[in-house]
């Protein structure tokens, strides 16, 4: 798959047609095994969970050129992947402060 392919499928709306397509279920799995399966921000902060997906460092959609540089890949568990892109932060409701003194 070509840059010019990627750019097409970001303008389309398409994206998901990249991530099932045979290039990049090859580079994930390479970088999966590369990076032992562990989630490489866990990791960071000295604790481990498995890894099960595969992150972009620098997003497909601003970066298409390094979709497929396995040096802008890592090796992510799903929590840590959700936290990245704020997945959950629509369902958590922030608290809001309230007075303690009701008048």
């Amino acid at each position: 798959m070509t840059t010019e392919e990627i750019i097409h499928l970001i303008k389309t709306d398409n994206l998901m047609k990249f991530y099932k397509s045979k290039e990049w279920l090859q580079l994930r799995e390479e970088v999966l095994e590369r990076d032992h399966y562990e989630c490489q921000s866990c990791r960071r902060k000295g604790k481990y969970r498995r890894a099960r997906n595969v992150h972009h460092i620098k997003e497909v959609k601003t970066h298409p050129h390094l979709a497929l540089d396995k040096d802008n890949c890592e090796s992510i568990c799903i929590q840590c992947h959700n936290d990245e892109h704020k997945r959950l932060d629509k369902y958590i409701k922030q608290k809001k402060f309230v007075n303690e003194e009701r008048w």
